[in-house]
This record gives C-alpha cells, sequence and structure tokens, in this order.
C-alpha cells in the first residue's frame, strides 16, 4: 500500500474531534473504500471506546478519513468522527 500522509487540515481535525493518526491510517488500510464528493474516497472504521468525549460515555468511535489517492501516495483531506 502507498504511504498515507495526512494534510494540515485533517492533522488539525483529529485534535477537535477525538481521533489518532494511528486509527486513520488502519481505516484506510483495513477497511473498504466508497467514492465520495469531488473525485476522492472516503471509507468507515469502528473502534472500541468506552470512553467520555464532551461530557457523555460511548462505547464506540467511528473514523471517517476523506482522502485522495495520488500517483506516489494518498493524502487524507479531513477526518470525521462519530460517537455512538
Amino acid at each position: 500500500m502507498k504511504p498515507i500522509r495526512l494534510s494540515g487540515h485533517a492533522r488539525e481535525n483529529l485534535r477537535f474531534r477525538g481521533a489518532i493518526e494511528e486509527e486513520v491510517v488502519d481505516a484506510i488500510q483495513s477497511s473498504k473504500w466508497q467514492p465520495a464528493e469531488l473525485g476522492r474516497w472516503e471509507c468507515r472504521k469502528d473502534f472500541a471506546y468506552g470512553k467520555d468525549w464532551n461530557n457523555k460515555t460511548y462505547a464506540t468511535k467511528q473514523v471517517r478519513p476523506i482522502f485522495v489517492e495520488e500517483s506516489e501516495e494518498i493524502v487524507v483531506v479531513t477526518v470525521y468522527t462519530y460517537y455512538f
């Protein structure tokens, strides 16, 4: 698989959305890719969580990176995180 690089925007979003880079990489490497808007790709992966986020406890965290596959690397444009 090609190397995975997070854009500055994606890296900044990790902090605000509660994801870590390892989860993003794992999602891209192990989940099925789906077409996204503007010729990009997306995937989703659920992770066991069992912690508080914004003063509420959640069992699962879903990480959804949006990325572009370039000739030499995969560039993550942004990352969404869902808790349930």
